[in-house]
This record gives C-alpha cells, sequence and structure tokens, in this order.
C-alpha cells in the first residue's frame, strides 16, 4: 500500500481547494462593426473592472470579431484569456473566453433551432477535471407580439431536446439575451418546465411575476443603457430584462459545482436608472468611468453570477465514536456501477478543531480525475460516495490524506 501511494504522491502534493469563479454574460451588439475601434476602449474597461473567469457573449459575427476581441480587448494588457472553438452559423453568433490559467476548453456543440444557432460549451477547471460545466448561450428571437412570442418558444424546444437528455446530476447553465418580456412567456415557463425530471432550469431571481418592465423591477433590467440612437443598437433607458443566466437543479442544490446566492449582477445597475441611460449621474454601482464605458460600448449590460468549484457532495459522518487511529476502507460495493461508498477514520489524536483531509481519485495513468474530498474535518468516522456514472470501466486509485496520514486503495468500475 505504500508503495501505491509514492506513485501518486507527487501528483496530489498540491493544495486542491474550493475556488470562486465569476462568469458573465454579454451581449455585444454586432461585433466587430465599423465603429469597433471606437468601441474597444469601452469593453476594455468593462471587462477590467467585472473581471470574468469566463465570459459568454452574443451577437459575436464572425471569427476574425472572435480574434479582435480577445486581442484587443481581453488581452489588452497581458495574455490572460483564451477563446474557444467559434462556429460561425448563419445569423450572428455566441462565442466564449475564459482565463487560461484556471479553464480548459472542450468543446462547442451548433444546436440549430429555424432561427439563430444556440451553441452549446464545454469546459472543465483546471483543477476540478472531472467536473464538465455546460454553458448553453442563446440569442433568442427578438420584439414583442404573438408571433416573436412564439419563435422563442421553438427555439426554446430545440434548446429542452437537447438538455433533456442529459443525466440527472449533471452541471449546465444557459445564458445570454433571450429577448423575453416576463414570465408569461411560453419560452421562459418551458425553460423552467420539469419533464421526467431531466434538462430544466431554474431561475434564481425568484418573484418576478407579470411584465418585467416595470418599477419594481429596475434593479434587474439589463437593457437598453441608452436613452439616444449611435452605433446602431437599441434606446430606450434601462426596462427590460432581457439578459439572464438560469441553472441546473444541480448547480442550484450546491452540488460540485454551485451557485453563489445573491451574487447574480446586472453588471453597473444601481437600481436608479429606470428608463434612463446607465451613466446618468450618479450611478452608485461603479465609477462615472465604468457607467461611461457600459453607455458606449453596447446596447446591454453584461451580467455574472459567482460559483464554486470544488464542492464536497455525499460525505456524512458515522456514529459517534472516537476512533484510536487513521483507517481507509477498502471501498464498498467493489467492483461496483455506478456508485461507491468509502469509510474512512480520522482519530482523536488529531485537533478538536479538525484536520485538513483530501480524498483524491486517479486513474492508472496518474491522471487525477476526481476530488471527493476536501476540507477540514473533526476526528470521527465518516463515510463518502463516489458516483461514476460519467467514468468508464476500470481500475481507479483512491487517496486519502489528513494531517501526516496517507494511504490508497484500488477499486474497480465494472459497466
Amino acid at each position: 500500500m505504500i508503495a501505491l501511494y509514492c506513485t501518486f504522491a507527487v501528483i496530489s502534493s498540491g493544495t486542491i481547494a474550493q475556488e470562486n469563479v465569476k462568469i458573465m454574460t454579454y451581449n455585444l451588439l454586432n461585433y466587430p462593426d465599423i465603429d469597433s475601434a471606437i468601441r474597444n476602449p469601452n469593453f476594455r474597461t468593462v471587462i477590467r473592472f467585472s473581471s470574468p473567469d469566463i465570459l459568454v457573449v452574443q451577437e459575436m459575427t464572425s471569427q476574425a470579431g472572435m480574434n479582435g476581441f480577445l486581442s484587443n480587448v481581453l488581452n489588452a494588457y497581458g495574455n490572460v484569456y483564451s477563446a474557444g472553438t467559434f462556429i460561425d452559423g448563419t445569423d450572428t453568433d455566441n462565442g466564449i473566453f475564459f482565463r487560461t490559467a484556471k479553464f480548459s476548453f472542450i468543446s462547442n456543440t451548433r444546436i440549430r433551432t429555424a432561427l439563430r444557432d444556440i451553441n452549446l460549451f464545454k469546459i472543465i477547471h483546471v483543477n476540478y477535471p472531472a467536473d464538465t460545466l455546460r454553458i448553453f448561450s442563446v440569442h433568442l428571437k427578438s420584439s414583442g407580439g404573438a408571433t416573436n412570442e412564439q419563435l422563442r418558444a421553438s427555439e426554446v424546444d430545440s434548446l429542452r431536446k437537447f438538455t433533456s437528455s442529459l443525466a440527472p446530476g449533471q452541471s449546465y447553465m444557459v445564458v445570454g439575451d433571450f429577448n423575453i418580456y416576463g414570465d408569461y412567456e411560453q419560452a421562459y415557463i418551458k425553460l423552467k418546465q420539469v419533464t421526467n425530471g431531466n434538462g430544466h432550469f431554474v431561475d434564481p431571481i425568484t418573484g418576478m411575476t407579470g411584465s418585467w418592465n416595470q418599477f419594481a423591477y429596475r434593479q434587474y433590467h439589463t437593457q437598453s443603457p441608452r436613452v439616444r440612437g449611435f452605433g446602431g443598437g437599441s434606446t430606450g433607458g434601462m426596462d427590460d430584462r432581457f439578459d439572464m443566466m438560469l441553472f441546473s437543479p444541480g448547480i442550484m442544490n450546491s452540488g460540485r459545482i454551485a451557485y453563489v446566492a445573491g451574487s447574480m449582477t446586472a453588471f453597473g445597475n444601481d437600481g436608479n436608472h429606470y428608463n434612463d441611460s446607465i451613466n446618468r449621474r450618479p450611478n452608485t454601482a461603479v465609477p462615472d468611468s465604468v457607467a461611461d464605458a457600459i453607455h458606449y460600448a453596447a446596447d446591454h449590460i453584461p451580467v455574472y453570477a459567482v460559483f464554486t468549484f470544488g464542492n464536497s457532495i455525499g460525505i456524512s459522518s458515522i456514529g459517534s465514536e472516537i476512533p484510536s487511529e487513521y483507517t481507509l476502507s477498502q471501498n464498498y460495493p467493489n467492483p461496483f456501477n455506478p456508485a461507491t461508498k468509502i469509510h474512512f477514520d480520522i482519530p482523536g489524536s488529531e485537533s478538536s478543531f479538525g484536520v485538513i483531509t483530501k480524498m483524491v481519485v486517479y486513474d492508472m495513468l496518474g491522471s487525477r480525475v476526481d476530488v471527493l474530498v476536501n476540507q477540514s474535518l473533526k476526528p470521527g468516522s465518516y463515510s463518502v460516495e463516489w458516483n461514476a456514472s460519467n467514468f468508464p470501466s476500470g481500475v481507479y486509485i483512491y487517496s486519502i490524506s489528513s494531517g501526516k496520514y496517507r494511504e490508497s486503495r484500488k477499486m474497480i468500475l465494472i459497466k
């Protein structure tokens, strides 16, 4: 057993901890356009001040636009961000950018609708490679009226057909410009509708009934930050909640990737600019220079939320007796499909305030595939469950480190 641990000691020596991540969605207003060089300094100000870890954009018109936004905006002050694969569809499209040091891009899947494409971006955190995050980016049909409402609902049907095929407990979200006017719209109802328990979304903002173009909902409005026309785009002041972020039940229920309650923010909206320009003084949410940048950059404001990655789930305390020594039990059942439980003991000789305990799962090549425990635990007996439904059959190693204690064991997944 000691030799087995040594094989993985170097790999597991780094500290793995929960990490907060800011994910932002932003409609860029037909980027690039003839005035992009004029708008780029404003975008730079918005991005520097908001500092997203993942940025999902709508109304991106070309690969040249992706390249230009990456170099002239996101990386204007240093090589910090990377871009995911871009698919140039028949209309304006969706793109994704991310901090290179934190995330790796997996894929971009095109979901066709009768109008604009919906894109599914798969991305993983470099410290939690087993936790795939699926981000759907939408730009639904614009304008009011029954016909346009039905077109938006049809686009959501295409999305729900896809998400309903996902296994329960997956981490996914839909972000973007929904162009939805209120909770009465079929598009919004269908997004939230529970169908066979799979594929629906949860809105973290609750209590917004009826039309969203109301003074009472002013702090959630995202369009338009301007009252006069220039450079294209919509005017009229802040009065619509078009830009949103909705999450899977797994994220809302604090799974491995969890939404930080209360972190949803319409960036730059202080709630005091209903039917007005976002940069009318004063703006109490952001400095004047940032309010000006939001105003001149695009006809939408960004929306962001914060999420924790690397949460330990499925861990529970067993009994009330305090063990006299460390132990790591063989998982049960073994072989297993798809879930198994692992028991371990932390002795009373450790501090009553707790000891940092980590349990990591590796494949036989030594690659870390999952983190089951990463927190301070008091002396006692514990059980943790590993659900391997997203992993292929094979032999895996689970390794624990707690104080000075180190041990590893093998387990077999057979599907």
